[in-house]
């Protein structure tokens, strides 16, 4: 098996180390650099000056089923026939997975860096230079706005959007959508402020309790 297709197309100054993948018909631009054993899946495209570190998957088949309880097998396997499309000047960690779009493209805007163990999901769209920490998953078809900052192991789920310049604290959950310009944190995610407040309430409360009804919790 090649390592490089004989239908990719790459610019100059690439650099594809040991074990890497490009599959057929990906587009590749400048001063490019694939590091060891990333693997980018048919028809994807990158543009210049982006990064792929090791183990990344680009393109992978997306999380998508048709469900019938009356099979034996309930979940059928949905075509993707979309592509992934990272913007130039992109950096992905080391063992991220971006997943191809379902009827759409997945895409990753301009300037944009990730660390290691982010997962994107199928047709989501992310806009330019947003940084998003390790162990950041966000399902399909979601809408991330330029400028946004996602700290580690914050879950975003489907169909949603995080406006723009929003931050949304490490461990927090994502489940509808969220204004831009603000700090969020907690689950579900809340401004960041009104969050710390309510949590320094809930430590009060065995105190409370004590006063209103005399008993120790």
């Amino acid at each position: 098996q090649k390592q490089i297709s004989d239908t990719a197309t790459i610019g100059k100054g690439r650099l594809v180390m040991p074990g890497a993948i490009i599959g057929n018909h990906v587009q590749i631009g400048k001063n490019t650099m694939i590091y060891p054993n990333a693997v980018i899946m048919d028809h994807c495209i990158l543009g210049d000056n982006v990064i792929i570190q090791s183990g990344t998957v680009i393109g992978s088949d997306a999380f998508y089923y048709n469900k019938k309880t009356a099979r034996d097998v309930h979940y059928k396997k949905m075509l993707s026939g979309g592509r992934v499309v990272i913007e130039d000047s992109v950096e992905i960690g080391a063992n991220c997975t971006i997943d191809r779009g379902v009827s759409g493209d997945t895409v990753i805007g301009a300037g944009t860096k990730m660390d290691n163990l982010v997962h994107i999901g199928h047709d989501t769209v992310v806009g330019k230079n947003c940084l998003f920490a390790a162990q950041v998953g966000i399902a399909g078809a979601t809408t991330i706005e330029d400028e946004v900052i996602l700290w580690g192991q914050v879950g975003v789920s489907k169909t949603l959007t995080i406006g723009k310049g929003a931050e949304i604290f490490a461990q927090s959950g994502v489940p509808s959508s969220l204004a831009g310009g603000k700090k969020y944190f907690g689950y579900p995610a809340e401004d960041a402020m009104i969050k710390k407040k309510e949590l320094v309430w809930i430590k009060r409360i065995p105190l409370l309790w004590e006063k209103v009804f005399g008993e120790k919790k």
